[in-house]
């Protein structure tokens, strides 16, 4: 029994020497994962103007629209932006400039999140989106 466990012992131990660090030929070698290609980056400003609803809730009227530049998320292909706008409360009082992040995969915003103070979102450079919002409102839907 003994000899049983220790062959198994040692044909297990066996088991990580054909990593892609080891010293063996390359044929005995585990190849190494190529990490996923990146995505190119989105048009942040068609995305938003198209989707305003994914950022903003219905009711806040959003105005001054503006966005930042696409930064790769590094939790995995995607994409992450800045996006701020002057909003309105339901009751219709002003809230003022209001800053969320969004983020893309696959050319679609599927999340949203509201920043906070350490945000880098706070020293972004932002492009206006008005006139994409414009014609996203003035086009038909399908």
């Amino acid at each position: 029994m003994a000899a049983l466990l220790a062959g198994a012992a040692l044909m297990l131990s066996g088991c990580g020497l054909a990593d892609s660090h080891a010293v063996w030929p390359d044929m005995l070698k585990v190849k190494a994962t190529e990490p996923a290609p990146l995505e190119t980056p989105p048009d942040v400003k068609r995305l938003v103007a198209g989707k305003l609803d994914s950022v903003f809730t219905a009711g806040s009227q959003p105005t001054h629209v503006r966005v930042s530049a696409p930064l790769h998320d590094p939790r995995g292909t995607g994409w992450t932006a800045c996006v701020r706008a002057e909003l309105t409360s339901v009751i219709g009082k002003p809230l003022g400039t209001q800053t969320y992040r969004v983020f893309i995969n696959e050319g679609a915003i599927f999340d949203r999140r509201q920043v906070e103070a350490d945000d880098n979102c706070v020293t972004e450079t932002y492009e206006p989106v008005e006139s994409s919002v414009q014609e996203a409102q003035r086009s038909p839907k399908p």
